[in-house]
Parts: structure tokens; C-alpha cells; sequence
């Protein structure tokens, strides 16, 4: 079999078959197989909505076992128990013991169509339309979210004004020394400043498609001090640094505070199933009934896959398997990586990890460690302004002799493309 068919028929929209063009056809923990049989590393995972490996054993054989019993599969918002059964288990695995209340609004199946829900909530909850967004924020690509969305690559395409909405430097982002939160306080309470009071101010914890930008829990404290000081909403869009992969299943309880909404979606099924939902304070769900719909928010089988996602964490400790992981990956990147060159720069959290090369001449460097990468079998994208930062994003139940082969890879390829000559021995936090 050939890939002509896609190129013949095909929209050109396509993108990760140009980064990865093979011609996969199974799939199995951290391996994709292409149908040649050659198998490759998977650092992409779905670009993070396969947390717990492709075709994780757990919870295939209770998707299974549910269609074997001809269960319901389309369930509109009806009750159902395949979803009575996981708003309980993740009010009493995840909801309860962390001491969070929340109700439970499932949305169309994507993460861009959750933020519109959030962005559609806030805005008629405080009657006010502006929200504050962050430089190197992701949120979607349909009109609301892509409103969010700073990447001009994406949009200039929109077609029309994308408006109601303040961009600020995301922490670290902006010039030497710049203080967003002062800027924002200051914004707030200046009436000349020319900002219309926000409805919101949502981000993501780590930025990953910003290039893996790390928001400090100092920071995180801050913002949230002042929003709950002007009357503003807080959004925290865990789509993809959420469910287990910063360590934690919730991206935001390093820093202990509260968002008034929670977006996720991606890892949310646990199996790659589209599912998307809001977690909203109770007093914030004055939704009428139907007012934000869609056929799949009840696709019956991305319930019993979340459903046995968490039994899945619970029950093999994964929490804690995720931090160690995480603190060997660190180490290696700083200590053994980082230590080639003084302008290689490390970021991220829990299982998220990326390799800042925009300090070198070459602007094609990240591109080529990922090209070079695939055709050694890894597959790994890059992120971030003009591409310039590799990202790591392997299956949070990765093998440990996996990891070590896909992190020699990428420091061979690494090393090898670093130009002659360059300091070494600085180690970058």
C-alpha cells in the first residue's frame, strides 16, 4: 500500500502525515506500527490524548465487554448508566478526596468545543464580553477559541475579527523583567488603562503548542488572588496537561488553588475516544436547558472508557509512577543533555518536556532533530515560535527501557547536529 491516495485525494490541511509520513496501521502501548511492520517510538501520543498508551489492555476489555452486551453507544444527553457510572467515579476518585465540588457539563467531543462553552458561560455569567488571554496560548481553532489562540500562523485564516479579547505575556514570556500580573492589576484598576473589564482570564498551565511554557505556582497564586479580588473568572484549560500528565490529574493542584472552570478533553477517555466536558462551580451553572448542545456529548463509549481510565490510575498507582518518571527525565535532560551546550534550554512538568534550540543560528535546528529522529524510529514534533523547541509527550505507563532508547536518540541527534566548537558544562533550570 502507497500514501498516494492521500496526497490524490486529500485536503491539503492535513498536517502531522507531513512531519510523519509513514503508513501506520496498529498501535500498541508506546509503539505505532507502520504496515511494513517497522515500529516506531510514539512521543506524539495523539498529541496528548493517549495518556495511558495506544489500546491500554485495561480498558479495551471493558469497552468490549460493553459493545459485546449491545449497550447503548449514542446517548444524547439522556441518563444512562455507562454515564451515571463515571460521574461517580470521578466525583469519588478525583472530586471528593481533593475536596473540589463541582457539576459536570459534557460538551461536543472536542477540547475547542468545551472552551466554547467556557468562554459562552463566563461571558453570560458576569454580562461582560472581554477575556484575558495569554501570548503562546493554544485553545482551539474554531472562532471562539481561536480567538484565545495567539499563533498568527492560525489566525490569519479565521475570516473574520477575532475580538473581545486582552493578550498579556505569559510568565517568563515578555521583555527582561516584565511583570504580567503587575500589568495586569494595573489594567484592572486604572481607569484610563482603555481595557474593558473581562468576563475571565484563561490559560493553560503549560503552554504546549506555545513550546512547552511553565507557568510557576507563585504565578498561578498570584492570578488567581487577582481574579478573585476583581470579580473575574478563572479557566483553566487542561486539555492536554491535564488528566495525570502533570503528575497530578489536575494540572492546577501544584499550585492549590481553585479554577471556577476546568476544560478537558484529549486523555479524558482514556482511549482515544473524543469526550469533552466542563467542570464548573455549582453556583456558575445558569444554563438553560439546550443552550450549548451537541449529538456526541453522548458518546456512551468514551464514558465507559474515562470510566476505566481512573480505575486504571487507581489501581496501578500510576500517580506516583508518572513523578518518578518525570524526575528522570528531568535529570537527564538537564544534567546529561543540557550540559552539551550552553544555549540548549530545558522546560516542562510531569510528563511533558520540551527542548528550547531557538538560541542557535540555525532556525531549521528543532525541525532537523525531528526529522532525523523519525527516520531512527521516534516519532517527536516540535513546538512553540517558528517550531524551534522539540517536545516530549510519551504515554504516561511508558516502559522504562522505551524511554531510555527514545531519549538516546534524540541526544545523539542532538549532539550531532550541534555546531563545532560550542560551550559546554552549563546546566539551564
Amino acid at each position: 500500500m502507497s500514501t498516494q491516495v492521500f496526497e490524490t485525494l486529500e485536503s491539503n490541511v492535513r498536517s502531522y502525515s507531513r512531519s510523519f509520513p509513514a503508513l501506520f496501521n496498529k498501535a500498541k502501548g508506546s509503539h505505532l506500527y507502520a504496515a511494513n511492520g517497522d515500529a516506531y517510538i510514539d512521543f506524539l501520543m495523539g498529541a496528548g490524548a493517549l495518556n495511558y498508551g495506544h489500546n491500554n489492555e485495561y480498558i479495551k476489555q471493558q469497552l468490549l465487554a460493553y459493545m459485546a452486551e449491545d449497550n447503548i453507544m449514542q446517548g444524547l444527553d439522556l441518563f444512562t448508566v455507562a454515564k451515571s457510572e463515571f460521574i461517580t467515579t470521578f466525583n469519588d476518585l478525583l472530586l471528593k478526596p481533593k475536596g473540589l465540588q463541582y457539576k459536570f457539563q459534557f460538551c461536543g467531543p472536542t477540547g475547542t468545543n468545551a472552551i466554547e462553552a467556557a468562554l459562552k458561560l463566563a461571558r453570560n455569567y458576569t454580562k461582560r464580553s472581554n477575556v484575558i488571554a495569554f501570548m503562546g496560548a493554544y485553545h482551539g481553532l474554531s472562532q471562539g477559541s481561536l480567538a484565545l489562540t495567539s499563533n498568527q500562523y492560525h489566525r490569519q485564516v479565521a475570516g473574520v475579527g477575532l475580538h473581545n479579547v486582552t493578550f498579556l505575556p505569559f510568565e517568563n514570556n515578555g521583555p527582561a523583567g516584565f511583570d504580567s500580573l503587575a500589568y495586569l492589576e494595573m489594567m484592572l484598576e486604572d481607569t484610563h488603562s482603555g481595557i474593558e473589564k473581562p468576563a475571565a482570564v484563561i490559560l493553560e498551565t503549560v503552554q504546549a503548542e506555545g513550546g512547552v511554557n511553565v507557568a510557576s505556582s507563585e504565578w498561578l497564586r498570584g492570578l488567581k488572588q487577582i481574579c478573585e479580588k476583581h470579580d473575574i473568572l478563572f479557566i483553566c484549560d487542561d486539555i492536554q496537561i491535564g488528566c495525570g500528565r502533570s503528575g497530578d490529574f489536575f494540572s492546577f493542584e501544584q499550585a492549590g488553588i481553585v479554577p471556577d472552570i476546568v476544560v478537558l478533553s484529549k486523555s479524558l477517555s482514556g482511549y482515544g475516544l473524543p469526550m469533552a466536558m466542563l467542570l464548573l462551580k455549582p453556583e456558575l451553572d445558569i444554563w438553560q436547558p439546550g443552550e450549548h448542545n451537541g449529538t456526541f456529548r453522548g458518546y456512551q463509549l468514551a464514558f465507559i472508557g474515562a470510566k476505566a481510565a481512573l480505575e486504571f490510575r487507581r489501581d496501578t498507582d500510576l500517580e506516583a509512577a508518572v513523578k518518578q518518571k518525570a524526575s528522570y527525565i528531568e535529570r537527564f535532560l538537564k544534567e546529561e543533555l543540557a550540559a552539551a551546550d550552553e544555549r540548549i534550554v530545558i522546560r516542562g512538568r510531569g510528563l511533558m518536556w520540551g527542548i528550547d534550540l531557538s538560541s542557535f543560528e540555525d532556525p531549521l535546528l528543532a525541525k532537523k532533530v525531528a526529522q532525523q529522529s523519525f527516520q531512527d524510529k521516534l516519532i517527536v514534533e516540535c513546538v512553540g515560535r517558528h517550531d524551534k523547541v522539540v517536545k516530549l509527550l510519551p504515554a504516561l505507563t511508558i516502559e522504562q527501557e522505551t524511554l531510555d532508547q527514545a531519549l538516546d536518540i534524540l541526544q545523539r541527534h542532538i549532539t550531532a547536529n550541534i555546531p563545532s566548537g560550542a560551550s559546554t558544562k552549563k546546566v539551564h533550570a
